[in-house]
């Protein structure tokens, strides 16, 4: 452990951000309000690192007909402060576009548009971030026998700098999830790689492409490579029926309102899961009923017209993943049947989802003094803290990685700017508490000197 050395401190901030995704753009951009506001005197002093050389989210699914699934009103600031002007139609009016979108008359905008719109503002808080550094370490800092702060090494290239902090803010984002035993290569694909790696197609001929997923990144891969590789086959295989559509009914979509945050939190765990169970169906393993609607018509247009370049392999799953130096061999089992299909595939895709980035192994000696629940999870506050020994008076928050606690809304948009004013809320109210208890002291002594 770091211990404190007169005039050995490296640059100290109240708050240090790890990653900068939406969510910690979201967290700075809270943070920037919040010194306007103040002032300089009352200012949280803050610093984010991100490794990527600049902000991208997602970059490989930026299909260019994508949309979004959640309403542009729940962008970086509009339900916590809904005159900020880092809002979405704050956005649309700096690039001339406001009143086409009113007309639009609709809620949902590209999803090209929105990754648009979120550079637009990592753009205003930009001095308030290092790309391209890498956090590799974070050490506790003792002082007076307990953990005050926390030091941050990030490396760039092969230079390293040291920021200390009183809080951390960890927003690392999700991490692609494939089967067991399979790794991505220039022929076995995450969605995630989509855009990026179909690039590397061009000027090929292809004639056949093998999507492994149910949900709507499965269905945009499956619409995607059919559109853009018009000589090839492309087979979805799912271990459902058919497509689900995703339940985005008013009532529905109560599970991502703010106050459901506080009712799952409170919840008992057999309730959690129920919860879970519930409404699954409002975010994992489902399509957009439109895109449904889309690839059936496709594919009845062309049984009709008998050039079928659509197949589904419902209730199937693929068993066996070969990569050989023309392409790739699938296995896939029938779940009804037991029978095995062998399809040779130039590409095979697998929209599998992703799974949080567990944050604790980045946080080296600290996460020792993190505490965790019967099952192995981190224990998170309601403020999103985790949940530490008493020795440890510095913060550290999740954004993320929280959906045992939280609820469905951990890695979603969704509640993203709720979540960082309520961060920053607790970051206040935990100084002030930290000040005053210092004032107290102070003035006990004082008495006692008296």
């Amino acid at each position: 452990m770091s211990q404190v050395l007169p005039g050995d401190t490296p640059v100290i901030h109240d708050l240090v951000g790890i990653g900068f995704g939406p969510s910690n753009v979201a967290m700075a951009v809270a943070l920037r309000e919040h010194n306007a506001r103040v002032g300089r005197q009352e200012a949280v002093t803050s610093h984010f690192f991100e490794r990527q050389p600049r902000f991208g989210w997602h970059r490989g699914m930026l299909i260019d007909d994508a949309t979004m699934q959640v309403s542009y009103l729940k962008d970086l600031v509009t339900l916590r402060n809904p005159s900020s002007e880092f809002s979405f139609l704050c956005y649309l009016q700096s690039k001339g576009r406001l009143i086409d979108f009113v007309n639009h008359k609709n809620f949902f905008p590209l999803r090209v548009e929105f990754h648009e719109y979120f550079e637009w503002a990592a753009s205003k808080v930009d001095d308030m971030v290092s790309y391209g550094h890498e956090v590799v370490s974070v050490e506790p800092v003792l002082s007076e026998g307990g953990v005050t702060h926390f030091d941050v090494t990030a490396r760039c290239g092969s230079e390293e700098v040291v920021h200390r902090a009183r809080n951390l803010v960890i927003g690392t984002g999700l991490r692609p999830r494939l089967p067991e035993g399979v790794t991505r290569s220039n022929r076995i694909w995450h969605t995630s790689d989509l855009l990026t790696r179909v690039g590397e197609l061009e000027g090929t001929d292809p004639s056949r492409f093998v999507v492994v997923g149910a949900g709507q990144s499965a269905a945009e891969n499956v619409a995607h490579l059919h559109r853009r590789f018009p000589g090839a086959e492309i087979c979805a295989v799912f271990s459902r029926y058919g497509y689900s559509p995703a339940d985005d009914s008013g009532f529905a979509n109560r599970i991502f309102d703010p106050d459901a945050v506080d009712d799952y939190f409170s919840a008992p765990d057999d309730v959690k899961r129920r919860l879970m169970e519930y409404h699954g169906n409002t975010n994992y393993s489902v399509v957009d009923i439109d895109l449904i609607d889309d690839l059936y018509r496709e594919a009845y247009r062309e049984k009709v017209l008998g050039t079928e370049r659509l197949r589904f392999l419902n209730v199937s799953r693929p068993t066996a993943v070969e990569e050989g130096p023309e392409g790739v061999r699938v296995t896939v089992r029938s779940l009804l049947t037991g029978e095995e299909t062998p399809l040779d595939a130039d590409v095979v895709v697998f929209a599998t989802g992703y799974h949080p980035a567990d944050p604790l192994p980045l946080l080296g000696e600290v996460a020792r003094l993190c505490r965790r629940d019967e099952e192995g999870r981190v224990r998170v506050g309601r403020d999103y803290r985790v949940m530490t020994d008493p020795g440890v008076r510095g913060g550290i928050y999740l954004q993320g990685g929280t959906e045992h606690t939280h609820g469905i809304t951990s890695s979603l948009l969704s509640n993203t700017a709720i979540r960082v004013g309520e961060i920053l809320d607790s970051v206040l109210e935990r100084e002030a508490k930290a000040t005053d208890d210092e004032t107290g002291a102070l003035a006990d002594g004082i008495g006692s000197a008296r």
